[in-house]
């Protein structure tokens, strides 16, 4: 895809001066690129995801880059310490799709003496309510799990979310194994990367320490599972306003993502895209190539039904939830379905032999700096 009003809206991006502005773009990127959703006919979906997920990464860095201006003009001066912004979820997967919500985070330098911890603390959360807020009149809803940035569990320096960290894998129930999943997504957006990668360290450290935490995360990977009966029949939505739709986030690619994100997390692979992932676990021979080649096709697959998916303008902020009108799946499309769902159960099945019994992961942890 090559289109040059949306590589010139995209670089307009850069010098908006305000979130009425930012607005102004994303709706105008949106609805450019809303039109030209990969169809049946041969074009890239993993090009026009790239693109895509470029036009959020650059949206999230100018509200970053507003919001740290606004500080300034407020006479909070500069940031104190360096900081990275961190995104979660899709975000951090680069797999958004036209409507997402914030999952992010924000992970700040330890001051260190000499300075006062708690008025560097107050600084970045004033930057992160900020960020937030720019974001949101820019179109992007909160996380509905307040895993977001401004939520002061997830906005501290270094050495608070490594205790936190901490008392996750000591305390591995539901909640703590879904953040620990969570944080195996983070992507940093803007920022000083290596903060980032110092968290990623301590993160795979204790995934050797605590080797039965595979076992815990396995049971949450478990939960969402693929949208196909006993004898392989689609299974649509029974209830609602969504009667009769299929639920492709969490019926198909939430079953693959989770899976795939579980394995590299073991197999100690920091890539976190999902296709990433996957060409990683390939090279390493925990996926064998045609398994590879089945998930990515998959993969892909998901990719294009989540982009079909209705987009709601919601009060101002663009919703999606992933459910797809069965109207918008024709028979061969419905039968690819059905296959790449195949591979998704074979892979979860494959999963759940490779942990069971085996509790440490079988990598070399080493840092990664």
């Amino acid at each position: 895809m090559n289109d040059p009003t949306i590589v010139r809206l995209i670089e307009e991006i850069g010098s908006t001066e305000n979130a009425d502005e930012l607005r102004d773009l994303r709706d105008r990127l949106h609805l450019r690129m809303e039109a030209m959703i990969p169809g049946d006919s041969g074009e890239s979906v993993e090009t026009f995801n790239a693109i895509l997920n470029g036009m959020h990464d650059a949206l999230i860095r100018r509200a970053v880059f507003l919001s740290e201006d606004a500080m300034a003009r407020a006479g909070k001066g500069a940031p104190p310490v360096p900081y990275a912004y961190l995104l979660f979820g899709s975000g951090g997967r680069c797999e958004q799709t036209l409507s997402s919500d914030q999952d992010s985070g924000l992970l700040y330098e330890d001051p260190g003496p000499g300075r006062d911890p708690e008025a560097v603390r107050a600084w970045f959360r004033e930057l992160a309510g900020l960020v937030v807020k720019t974001l949101e009149r820019a179109g992007y809803p909160p996380c509905d799990g307040n895993v977001i940035s401004s939520n002061e569990a997830w906005c501290d320096a270094l050495p608070a979310w490594t205790a936190r960290l901490d008392a996750w894998f000591d305390d591995p129930h539901w909640e703590h194994v879904r953040y620990l999943l969570i944080l195996a997504d983070a992507r940093t957006v803007c920022g000083d990367e290596r903060l980032a990668v110092r968290l990623k360290d301590h993160y795979f450290r204790n995934t050797r320490a605590y080797p039965g935490i595979a076992e815990r995360m396995l049971q949450n990977t478990m939960r969402y599972k693929p949208l196909v009966g006993l004898f392989g029949q689609l299974l649509p939505e029974r209830y609602g306003e969504d009667a009769g739709s299929i639920d492709i986030k969490y019926g198909a690619y939430i079953p693959l993502v989770s899976a795939v994100r579980l394995l590299a997390i073991t197999g100690g692979i920091r890539e976190t895209s999902t296709l990433s992932r996957i060409r990683r676990l390939r090279e390493t021979g925990r996926l064998a190539a045609p398994d590879a080649d089945a998930c990515e096709a998959a993969f892909g697959f998901f990719l294009k039904l989540r982009l079909l998916a209705a987009s709601r303008n919601k009060g101002g902020l663009y919703a999606n939830n992933g459910k797809v009108a069965t109207a918008l799946l024709t028979k061969p499309m419905r039968r690819e379905l059905r296959q790449h769902l195949g591979t998704v159960q074979r892979l979860r099945h494959s999963l759940q032999r490779q942990i069971a019994g085996k509790l440490r992961p079988d990598y070399d942890g080493g840092d990664q700096t």
